[in-house]
């Protein structure tokens, strides 16, 4: 009873036709990626405080916050544009304030902040406060920036040199499509592009990138074992072989990331859904998109030490 697992997500005999979706499936990936590109810009993304600058102040009323009077209030201060909103529960209240110039001012302007809010809700405590400088934020997001570029280009080296060129370019070629597709959701979800967001990405890199290095391997380990078996015909095999064990890690990673998601207050949310929409995108990748780069770019390449088939002598 013990001998086999008691649990499968797929049958082991499962043999899904998937490169049947190849071309849709290289298609509808780069539309997608492409409309994340321009949502990138435009609308663009909704930096946080440690790309962008400026003071955040959270703040906590006695009962029910009432938005409209202590929007009133915080205006009324003079200190710029001020934003305000709910924070996680109707009595918690998350202020942004834009940057002030120097560290004076910063202060100044808090003093200024915290005096408006508590006469007009008198009780409120602030329960924290955030300032982040022009030049530090712009370093901030240089910083990030030059991570996600080193990410991808060890990712590319790696995939070189334990692979041929075809699967390190299709590797490297679903990550940036992975990446494109995970900022546009974060564009139209709203999540902040911060620097829990960016340790989010190089996680979402890390994991796809090893979902696919499996997917290669058994590739490349049957590429040597059938011979003459047709390259379309491997592909949709070496990803039905490694199907379960795809699903059960993406599965096992989600079930860690939802409760994270659900209950991990609005500090880790944006980290955890970005991390569940990443795990999807790049689960699915690994069949619709890698596989099917192999399989147009390996076409007569891949196939290259295949023996001759002897010709039968002439009479």
């Amino acid at each position: 009873m013990l001998s086999r697992p008691l649990f499968r997500i797929v049958p082991d005999n499962t043999r899904i036709r998937f490169m049947k979706g190849a071309v849709a499936g290289l298609i509808v990936s780069a539309i997608l990626s492409s409309a994340s590109v321009i949502l990138a810009f435009y609308p663009g993304l909704e930096r946080g405080i440690d790309f962008k600058g400026g003071i955040v102040m959270e703040v906590r009323t006695p009962g029910p916050a009432d938005l409209p009077r202590l929007r009133s209030a915080v205006s009324a201060a003079n200190v710029g544009d001020v934003g305000v909103q709910e924070f996680g529960s109707r009595d918690q209240l998350l202020i942004r304030l834009p940057v002030q110039g120097d560290e004076a001012g910063t202060q100044q302007a808090v003093n200024r902040v915290r005096g408006a809010i508590e006469e007009a809700s008198p009780g409120t405590r602030v329960l924290r406060v955030e300032a982040v400088g022009n030049r530090v934020s712009a370093e901030l997001f240089r910083g990030g920036l030059i991570a996600l570029g080193l990410s991808f280009l060890a990712m590319l080296l790696y995939i070189w040199f334990r692979f041929e060129w075809q699967f390190a370019v299709a590797g490297v070629a679903t990550l940036l499509l992975d990446t494109t597709k995970c900022i546009g959701i974060m564009v139209v979800t709203g999540i902040e592009f911060n620097l829990t967001t960016v340790a989010a990405i190089l996680t979402i890199i890390g994991f796809n990138a090893n979902d696919k290095v499996v997917v290669f391997d058994r590739m490349r380990e049957n590429l040597r074992k059938y011979k003459t078996m047709p390259l379309r015909d491997l592909v949709d095999l070496s990803i039905n072989e490694t199907l379960n064990r795809t699903l059960g890690t993406s599965v096992t990673l989600l079930l860690t990331a939802l409760p994270l998601a659900l209950f991990g207050g609005d500090t880790l949310s944006g980290f955890a859904w970005l991390m569940i929409a990443g795990i999807i995108v790049g689960t699915s990748s690994s069949t619709f998109i890698a596989a099917p780069i192999v399989l147009f770019t390996g076409a007569k390449t891949l196939r290259r030490d295949t023996p001759a088939v002897p010709q039968a002598a002439a009479p």
